[in-house]
C-alpha cells in the first residue's frame, strides 16, 4: 500500500481523487488549507465507506516547511492545490503567483529532497489559451492570456525544470474542463445548473461563443491515477480530455434539456472576460495519455457529456447540496 499526498485534497477535484485513491487501495495523507473553523472543505461531505479512511493534513501549500512535514513518509505525490479562478486572478494576481508558482516550488523541492518517488503536478487547459490548431495536443504553444494561466504556465515549467535539473521524477496531467458533483459555482455548468433547480428559468451568464473540452469528473480522477502509475509518464506532459469540443451556448442547451425545462438567456456584462483574455476554443487531443497510460474516457462525446451532466445535475438539485450554493450571486 502506498502512501500518497493529495495537496488540494479539500477541494472539488481532490476531493473525489481522494475518495478514489483510498478505493483503490491506497493509503492517503489529504493536505487541506488550514482554517479555524477545522473545515476539511469538501472533504467533509465524502462518502460513507472513506470517512476516517485517510489522514488529515491542515497547512499552507506557500510554506515550505509546512509542505515537507506534510511530505514525510509518503511515497507518491498528487500536487492540485492551487487558486484556480480567473476572474479572481484579475484583481489579485500577486496570491496567484505565491500560491501556484510558489506552492509548487515547495513541493518539487521537497520531493527532491525526501526522495519521494513520483510528483504528479496538476495543470490546466487555460495555458493553451485559445487554439492556433485543434485538437489540441500537448506541442501546442502556450498562451498566458489571464493571471491564472501565467501562474499554471510557470508553475509547470518549474515542475518540469526538477525533472531536467535534478532527475526529480515529475509528471505533468493537464486536464480539460472538469465538471460534476462540489465543482464551485464560478464555473458554468454549475452556475446553470444551481439556476435551473432554484427555479430561475431567465440564466444571467457570460459569453456562449467559446468551446471547451468537458471532462466529468470521474473520467479526471481516473486520468490521475493512470498518470500516477504509468512509468512513462515522468518527464512527460499528458493532457486528459474527452477530445469531444461543445461551445457553452450548445451546453446551457443541453443542460436545459437534461433538467426538462424552458430558460432564456441573459447576458450579464460582469461575468465576461476582458476580450483579449477570452480563451474561445479548447479541445483536448488524448492520444498521449492513452498511448503511455492506457487512459481513455469513459465519458466521451456528446452522449457521455449528456450522462455526465445527468449525473450532475440529481446531485446539484438536492437540496441539502443546493443550499450550499448562492445562486443569486455572481462568483469570481
Amino acid at each position: 500500500m502506498k502512501k500518497v499526498l493529495v495537496t488540494g485534497a479539500d477541494g472539488f477535484i481532490g476531493s473525489h481523487l481522494t475518495e478514489h485513491l483510498i478505493r483503490a487501495g491506497y493509503s492517503v495523507r489529504a493536505f487541506v488549507l488550514y482554517n479555524s473553523f477545522n473545515s476539511w472543505g469538501w472533504l467533509d461531505q465524502c462518502g460513507p465507506d472513506v470517512r476516517g479512511q485517510f489522514e488529515v493534513f491542515a497547512g499552507d501549500i506557500r510554506d515550505p516547511h509546512g509542505v515537507r512535514k506534510a511530505m514525510e513518509g509518503c511515497d507518491l505525490v498528487l500536487h492540485l492545490a492551487a487558486l484556480i479562478a480567473i476572474p479572481y486572478s484579475y484583481h489579485s494576481p500577486d496570491t496567484y503567483v505565491d500560491t501556484n508558482i510558489k506552492g509548487t516550488l515547495n513541493v518539487v523541492q521537497a520531493a527532491r529532497d525526501l526522495g519521494v518517488a513520483k510528483v504528479v503536478h496538476t495543470s490546466t487547459s487555460e495555458v493553451y489559451g485559445t487554439a492556433r490548431y485543434v485538437p489540441i495536443d500537448e506541442a501546442h504553444p502556450l498562451q498566458g492570456q489571464s493571471p491564472y494561466s501565467a501562474t499554471k504556465i510557470g508553475s509547470d515549467q518549474i515542475a518540469l525544470s526538477f525533472y531536467n535539473a535534478f532527475d526529480t521524477p515529475v509528471s505533468v496531467i493537464r486536464p480539460f474542463n472538469t465538471y460534476g458533483p462540489r465543482q464551485s459555482a464560478r464555473a458554468i455548468i454549475p452556475t446553470v445548473i444551481t439556476q435551473i433547480a432554484n427555479g430561475k428559468r431567465k440564466l444571467k451568464l457570460g459569453a456562449l461563443h467559446p468551446t471547451r473540452d468537458f471532462n466529468f469528473v470521474q473520467d479526471t480522477v481516473r486520468g490521475f491515477l493512470a498518470v500516477a502509475e504509468s512509468s512513462r509518464s515522468i518527464g512527460e506532459v499528458i493532457n486528459i480530455g474527452s477530445n469531444f469540443e461543445v461551445s457553452i451556448g450548445e451546453t446551457v442547451r443541453m443542460i436545459a434539456e437534461t433538467m426538462g425545462v424552458e430558460i432564456e438567456i441573459e447576458t450579464e456584462a460582469v461575468r465576461l472576460r476582458p476580450e483579449k483574455s477570452e480563451v474561445d476554443r479548447l479541445w483536448a487531443n488524448n492520444a498521449k495519455a492513452l498511448e503511455l497510460t492506457g487512459w481513455a474516457p469513459e465519458y466521451a462525446g456528446r452522449e457521455g457529456m449528456k450522462r455526465g451532466l445527468a449525473e450532475t445535475a440529481v446531485w446539484f438539485s438536492n437540496p441539502e447540496n443546493l443550499r450550499m450554493y448562492k445562486s443569486d450571486t455572481y462568483v469570481i
